[in-house]
């Protein structure tokens, strides 16, 4: 799997790997770690002019990473900004003398200023289309023979309802939004639609309020004022109320929610609703990381009901869930159960079967691409058939697995490869600089390498035999792909000190003598080292720190 691609993984030498410090490093640690590159890069150890010439360019860049980082205004910008905001001209950002926490304070303001910008030219577009499918017909034929209906003929399928609603949002302010909606609905040939505005203002941080106007060729137009409060640090609010203008006369509604959290990942809510429909629910929804849990009781006219459900979250790359409710009331009881998978980076798809008392077997599709959502709902039966719960069961099963081998899959990969490849050309030209100033590096290294094994030689010590970085092909379906990796002896073998080796929490790439091999691809760092006369072996990730010798790394020499 290709790493995620970041814009200037490339572009920014990482000042921190060259120097092999931590990023909270004090002025101590680097003041050590400069010295000892200096040390080696020195031009005035090397007497041969090509040598000179590479160690000079080397010593220039540890310096210049010295520099910035041991300046605290420098240090603060650059671990804002990166390189690119070190390089303005006249600093126009803003002023170098400022102090750390200021220049920090600075930045967040011109991150405000810009997100507001973006929200103004934002307008967030939500949709929904829902098609209801009737496929009664498959499972439930009429068996007599009429004269316009032949026997023996294909099942009829029709759509017998469509729904589609969309809206947008329109920031004019950091505080105020403008909302337009609108929907259009049919069923069995009769339809309607409505349109709805809406704008909002949040009033603190503590909460917003929003007024609504609406018209519609089916209900008449609508007023309608919420608000949303934060009692407190663990409780809020919303109200509703609306009236609705009919032939019929002014009906009014009044909705209330109170939330609490129990606990961390627990949620409890009180709800009154007065109008058309009254109702008193009370329910407690329970979210981590690897489940959310509901459960619900509503006392109401005409709906009266306890509801039940549970959903498991796998700890995968598709995050997958699967789920289960029961839901039991005056219009009967309906259990259902079904699971939803991410197939992109946008988009996830689901299905869900519906079994119930009166309704009967009903399959649900939804796919979502990013804020889009469509729905197919599709009546099975309306009574309670095995034959209709098992085909609703397994067929979308059969035909996700399908699609997910013959379609999303190849498509993925040839996506990513699309984009790594992308990635690979457009830093070809600094790779190659990179790989040229790792070789230079290794070649100004070797001195010092031969005076560092001989030392740790002489007291048993912790010698390099071999070390390697890149991308290592280990699972055995992946045996087409060829790995890509560098050798990184001697690079490593230079950082010992005192039979030790200490590599911080960053990418190796940007460790003297190291470069990347495989830009945008996970990378790791594999050590086979002797120590005190043992063998030891380490495979370490590429942003994980790693300390040298270690006796969990030891060889079993009976294996």
């Amino acid at each position: 799997m290709a790493a995620a691609l970041d814009e200037d993984e490339i572009d920014n030498d990482d000042y921190y790997s060259l120097l092999n410090v931590r990023r909270e490093a004090t002025q101590d640690e680097l003041k050590a770690a400069y010295r000892r590159l200096c040390m080696l890069y020195h031009p005035d150890k090397h007497r041969d002019p090509e040598l000179k010439s590479q160690a000079e360019q080397l010593f220039n860049l540890v310096h210049q990473a010295y520099e910035v980082l041991s300046d605290p205004q420098s240090r603060a910008i650059y671990d804002i900004y990166g390189k690119r905001g070190l390089e303005v001209e006249g600093w126009e950002v803003i002023e170098r003398k400022r102090t750390p926490a200021e220049i920090r304070e600075e930045f967040e303001r011109l991150q405000r200023e810009r997100e507001e910008r973006r929200l103004q030219q934002r307008t967030n577009p939500k949709g929904t289309i829902s098609v209801g499918v009737d496929a009664t017909d498959l499972f439930d034929r009429y068996e007599e023979d009429y004269d316009d209906v032949p026997s023996g003929g294909l099942p009829h399928i029709e759509i017998n309802k469509m729904h589609i609603s969309q809206s947008i949002e329109a920031p004019l302010t950091s505080a105020d939004t403008a909302i337009l909606s609108g929907s259009l609905s049919t069923h069995n040939g009769n339809g309607g639609g409505n349109i709805t505005m809406a704008l909002r203002k949040v009033t603190s941080a503590k909460g917003w309020g929003e007024v609504e106007f609406g018209a519609g060729d089916t209900h008449g137009p609508l007023f309608g004022l919420k608000i949303f409060r934060n009692l407190t640090t663990r409780c809020f609010l919303t109200a509703q109320c609306g009236m609705q203008f009919s032939s019929r006369g002014v009906r009014p509604g009044v909705t209330t929610v109170l939330a609490r959290h129990l606990d961390k990942n627990t949620m409890g809510y009180l709800q009154w609703r007065w109008g058309t429909q009254s109702s008193m629910n009370t329910s407690i929804v329970r979210d981590t990381k690897s489940s959310h849990f509901t459960f619900a009781m509503q006392l109401g006219i005409p709906h009266t009901f306890m509801m039940m459900s549970y959903q498991y979250k796998f700890q995968n790359e598709d995050q997958t869930k699967v789920k289960g409710s029961v839901k039991s009331g005056f219009f009967g009881t309906v259990v259902e159960y079904g699971a939803e998978t991410k197939i992109s980076r946008h988009s996830v798809l689901g299905a869900t079967v519906s079994v119930g008392v009166p309704q009967g077997v009903s399959l649900k599709i939804k796919l979502n691409r990013a804020s889009q959502t469509y729905f197919f709902p599709i009546h099975l039966t309306d009574q309670l058939m095995p034959s209709a719960i098992f085909y609703a069961t397994v067929g979308p099963l059969v035909f996700y697995l399908a699609i997910q081998r013959l379609v999303i899959r190849p498509y993925v990969r040839s996506q990513k490869e699309q984009e790594l490849e992308k990635h690979r050309q457009s830093s070809a030209t600094d790779i190659a600089k990179k790989k040229q100033e790792a070789e230079s590096a290794v070649l100004l290294m070797q001195e010092g390498v031969r005076r560092i094994i001989e030392a740790e030689e002489s007291k048993m010590g912790l010698i390099i035999l071999n070390a390697w970085y890149g991308k290592f092909v280990t699972d055995n379906s992946r045996k087409h792909e060829r790995a890509r990796v560098i050798d990184v002896t001697v690079p490593l073998q230079c950082l010992v000190k005192d039979s030790k080796l200490i590599l911080t929490e960053a990418s190796k790439a940007g460790l003297p003598g190291f470069y990347d091999p495989c830009v945008g691809e996970e990378k790791s760092l594999k050590v086979l080292y002797q120590f005190r006369g043992v063998m030891h072996q380490v495979l370490s990730g590429d942003s994980e720190p790693l300390r040298i010798p270690k006796q969990s790394h030891r060889i079993d020499n009976d294996t």
